[in-house]
């Protein structure tokens, strides 16, 4: 009986961390994610968050995905999808890769989704190395 008890946190938790909500940032419960893209970290990248990291996850990311948004102004943002701190980027960076990242395997485009700014292939690819070196 015990045993059972401890899967009720996880029980809880799970809705909340699955896929996006409707409309929005959101775009509804068909948004599924894409294979992994494939990216490696080359030995010189120079990607890191103060020079790529931050300012992708702000041009393209933040309007949803922020720690500061709650409810209706997260837009349907999954809870603790949230970028703007580089550990917030760091704890989903799978997700990240699946949504919105590109290399040699993939070119994932699911993300975002609404009509504002999007990255162009370079700024994706760029997004997929970073994620590989580890989001430094």
């Amino acid at each position: 009986m015990r045993s059972r008890w401890k899967l009720l946190p996880v029980a809880l938790v799970l809705p909340l961390l699955m896929g996006h909500d409707t409309g929005g940032c959101g775009g509804g419960d068909g948004v599924e994610f894409g294979p992994p893209t494939g990216s490696t970290c080359p030995p010189d990248s120079t990607l890191t968050w103060d020079s790529f990291g931050h300012e992708f996850m702000d041009s393209y990311c933040t309007r949803c995905h922020a720690s500061t948004l709650t409810g209706a102004d997260r837009q349907g943002a999954p809870l603790y999808h949230d970028f703007d701190t580089v550990q917030g980027v760091r704890n989903v960076a799978n997700h990240v890769d699946y949504m919105a990242a590109a290399g040699p395997d993939a070119i994932n485009t699911q993300m975002p989704i609404d009509d504002g700014a999007t990255p162009t292939l370079g700024e994706r690819k760029q997004l997929g190395e970073w994620l590989a070196c580890g989001a430094p």
